[in-house]
């Protein structure tokens, strides 16, 4: 028990130093055209649950279908229970940043026109799966700041309505759609 404590203070460590590494370098994404046609949504399941309403973009921005995936973090969670949306955890940390989650691999595997940051707490996963993620823009709440986000809204967590048209009004402002 006293071991895996000092294992988990060491890996979280080595992340944290490895985040900082990926802020100051951004992953490289292929795609520079406007528009969006694809997003993706990284959410804390922990303080926002109803991650059906993020397939509302499909329909706002005029998606394809299967272009919105949305992946879930919760601090604890047992993985014989269901959950609608992929979800990923602190245990799921390893050495040097990586992310040991069959989820959260596939999620980071893909290019995103953008990423919603649907968080206002911070994570260490969370910041790392922001960091790693290709988007071309990501967005998210001001609490956690422009190191993760290129535009941060102003806008309570739980109202995900005044979130979603203020998303459209910039996106909009961008020439994004």
């Amino acid at each position: 028990m006293f071991l895996k404590g000092i294992k988990d203070k060491f890996k979280r460590k080595s992340g944290r130093k490895i985040l900082k590494q990926l802020v100051a370098t951004p992953v490289a994404v292929t795609r520079e055209s406007k528009g969006i046609r694809s997003v993706g949504c990284i959410v804390d399941l922990d303080k926002f649950e109803k991650t059906e309403l993020f397939f509302q973009f499909q329909e706002e921005l005029s998606l394809h279908p299967n272009a919105v995936k949305i992946i879930g973090y919760k601090r604890f969670y047992d993985k014989n229970s269901p959950y609608a949306t992929p979800v990923f955890s602190d245990k799921d940390l390893g050495w040097n940043g990586e992310i040991e989650n069959s989820y959260a691999l596939e999620f980071l595997g893909r290019e995103y026109d953008l990423l919603v940051n649907y968080y206002n707490e911070d994570s260490l996963l969370l910041n790392l799966m922001s960091v790693k993620a290709k988007a071309r823009l990501r967005v998210g709440f001001k609490e956690v700041g422009p190191t993760y986000n290129d535009l941060m809204l102003d806008t309570p967590l739980k109202d995900f309505q005044i979130f979603k048209k203020e998303l459209k009004k910039y996106l909009g402002i961008f020439k994004e759609i």
